[in-house]
């Protein structure tokens, strides 16, 4: 009686049970779909705050996930993409897409620092000096020593530009030319180093001869200024 009961429950619910676990597929798969669902919606609109499609983020992110996150952690996304372009035209259209977003924030910098000063004005107090837009700080202190890489570094690129424009006497010192002169002249033509700016020792183009690992505190790029104490970190 027992065994016919049994067999008789089992048969009974049978159905119910395979319905059930078919529920419960069909419950996993759409929570999955939604999980799915919103990780592609955040990243598409993270890329979009670099102007870069869903697609683009993602690489970024598998990009920073490898070697390249180790080597330069931190690495914004155009300058991520850029030095890992797949072609010449990839390239060309991060690092125009970077300087967009630089010309944007060094905007919005500027105004904010005239914020600033007007403040100090209206409020009646000396004003403490915040530097540039690049944040080199504006005074007569001496020569700056500004040391970069020649490769793998569009930060680097960005502070020379600001060096440069701010028009301070400045010794330039490439960390990667490995004592190789025409590596340092080919890369002062590159980036439009002013000869006539060399000639005159307003600028000098030197190897880095291991100044950068003593003074640089391992940051790259960065800017120092030799005064009467040594050296000091001006910008980075």
């Amino acid at each position: 009686m027992n065994v016919k009961y049994c067999l008789f429950a089992a048969l009974f619910l049978s159905p119910w049970v395979h319905s059930a676990q078919q529920i419960t597929v069909e419950s996993s798969q759409s929570i999955l779909s939604q999980l799915q669902q919103s990780r592609t919606d955040k990243t598409a609109e993270q890329g979009k705050q670099w102007g870069l499609s869903g697609e683009e983020y993602q690489r970024y992110e598998q990009l920073m996930d490898g070697p390249r996150g180790i080597q330069s952690p931190g690495l914004d996304p155009l300058t991520a993409l850029g030095i890992e372009a797949r072609s010449d035209a990839e390239r060309k259209k991060y690092a125009e897409q970077w300087v967009k977003q630089e010309f944007a924030r060094t905007g919005k910098e500027l105004k904010f620092q005239r914020e600033v000063d007007a403040a100090w004005q209206r409020l009646g107090v000396l004003s403490v000096n915040m530097g540039n837009a690049a944040g080199i700080a504006h005074d007569s202190g001496g020569r700056l020593a500004l040391f970069v890489k020649a490769k793998e570094c569009g930060q680097c690129d960005a502070r020379l530009a600001a060096v440069l424009a701010d028009n301070r006497p400045v010794d330039i010192y490439l960390v990667d030319s490995k004592g190789s002169d025409s590596l340092l002249r080919d890369w002062a033509r590159a980036h439009r180093i002013p000869a006539a700016k060399v000639r005159a020792r307003h600028i000098t183009l030197n190897h880095d001869g291991g100044r950068w690992m003593r003074f640089g505190n391992g940051l790259m790029p960065v800017v120092l200024q030799q005064g009467e104490n040594g050296w000091t970190l001006v910008a980075f």
